[in-house]
């Protein structure tokens, strides 16, 4: 039997308890002196005064490359690089070489996830064969394999066949699964598109990404939907239009869920300025007064999680004329910090909100089980603690991931992720793997 005892937490900042964790579940909450563990049974004792207990996060958007760019990420260094993060699952993207749009390379990605023992790595499966757009992965088979895919996207291209569309949302209706989809037209922005279309574009001479291009998308998935009954997700939203869209459909009660994030609630299109190509994002950084309207959008709840998009790339896919570097930038390390900077710092999120929207509402909108649970006796043991007040300057070069693309290096960040712990397993502890 393994028993850890966590004393003085603040259960999602609020009241102060001890946390009795006995073989992975949480067995009592309250005051140590009053638990039925004797102190000399204890295997570990986590002081966690001053801390914030959450439940641990839930990435629906991370890129962990294996298989087929190893040399940008490995499932076991993305899985290292979420654990300090304080997450204990992220759904790893089909868009690997090759791509996840077979059972058994679902299979394949969630044995190695587990072998790793760091997260539970969730495979998406692909919503079209190859990414190609032309004939649909075998969802249904993904969805009854051992992995339990349950979120399938092209992510990193659009389904823009609307008929396809349609078809997979029919599809996923039979599990309760949901398309998360890549909002992009490709005649609207092609490949080429890598700033926001304004006037900063035009002046930079970088081929403009227009808001269009990622609303006309939104709004016919969401008709989708309403006909269909199918769930979709809307990844990464960027524009106020889409929010718009998103607001209505959630109005008429049509199955729509959306995430934004870190680098879009905070990061502008201003930054590049000197075509830096770390701030070559999909879809692009946008101006300031959109950040502002993705937060409001988050607090407000109309955006129902923070998801990373966490991308990692070799130094030499980024080092190009800023048209021809690779799009993406590193995020699970450093999500609950900028959440904690941008949201809770100013008042405009308490904890309990950040627990809902990094934890919470993925696990549900994934319909994973055993993650995103509340803090209460019998759960599960995915926890996180987090130190509110300290203050952290980002280095690229300390970082778990491979890679070093990281836009938040230099950066000054407040609220730390100090242990995180699966099924009652410390991976992390004073903030490094355990």
């Amino acid at each position: 039997m393994s028993t850890t005892l966590i004393t003085g937490a603040s259960l999602l900042g609020d009241r102060s308890a001890d946390i009795l964790v006995v073989d992975g579940v949480i067995r009592e909450i309250g005051s140590a002196a009053d638990m039925s563990v004797a102190q000399d049974a204890v295997d570990e004792t986590i002081d966690a005064d001053g801390l914030v207990a959450l439940p641990a996060l839930v990435d629906l958007h991370t890129h962990l490359r294996e298989p087929g760019r190893e040399d940008a990420e490995t499932i076991r260094t993305g899985s290292a690089a979420a654990a300090v993060g304080g997450y204990s699952a992220v759904f790893a993207m089909a868009n690997t070489q090759p791509v996840t749009d077979t059972p058994e390379k679902a299979e394949e990605v969630w044995r190695r996830g587990r072998e790793a023992g760091l997260v539970d790595v969730m495979p998406v499966g692909s919503v079209t064969k190859a990414l190609a757009g032309e004939e649909l992965s075998e969802i249904g088979l993904m969805a009854r394999s051992q992995a339990r895919v349950r979120v399938f996207s092209d992510d990193g291209r659009c389904v823009h066949d609307s008929r396809l569309m349609r078809r997979a949302l029919e599809y996923v209706t039979a599990f309760d699964g949901v398309i998360s989809q890549h909002s992009q037209d490709p005649r609207l922005a092609d490949g080429t598109a890598c700033c926001h279309e304004g006037e900063l574009s035009g002046r930079l001479g970088l081929p403009g990404w227009p808001d269009a291009a990622e609303e006309v998308v939104v709004a016919r998935d969401v008709m989708l939907a309403k006909q269909t009954g199918g769930r979709v997700h809307v990844a990464h939203v960027s524009t106020p239009g889409s929010l718009e869209v998103i607001r209505w459909a959630k109005g008429k009660g049509i199955a729509v869920t959306a995430e934004v994030t870190p680098h879009h609630l905070v990061l502008t299109t201003d930054l590049l300025q000197d075509y830096d190509t770390v701030y070559k994002v999909n879809p692009p950084l946008r101006p300031s007064e959109y950040a502002e309207e993705l937060r409001a959008a988050l607090a407000d709840g109309t955006i129902d999680v923070v998801a990373t998009d966490h991308a990692p790339h070799v130094v030499h896919d980024k080092e190009h004329a800023f048209a021809d570097a690779a799009f993406g930038m590193l995020g699970l390390e450093t999500a609950l910090s900028v959440v904690s900077d941008v949201m809770v710092s100013t008042g405009r999120m308490s904890w309990s909100d950040v627990a809902r929207v990094m934890s919470t509402r993925p696990a549900e909108i994934a319909r994973l089980a055993g993650h995103g649970r509340p803090i209460a006796e019998g759960e599960p043991a995915n926890l996180v603690l987090v130190d509110p007040t300290r203050s952290l300057t980002v280095d690229r070069a300390a970082s778990a991931s491979l890679s070093r693309n990281n836009p938040w290096h230099g950066r000054t960040l407040t609220g730390a992720v100090r242990a995180t712990m699966l099924r009652g397993r410390i991976t992390v502890r004073d903030g490094r793997l355990a």
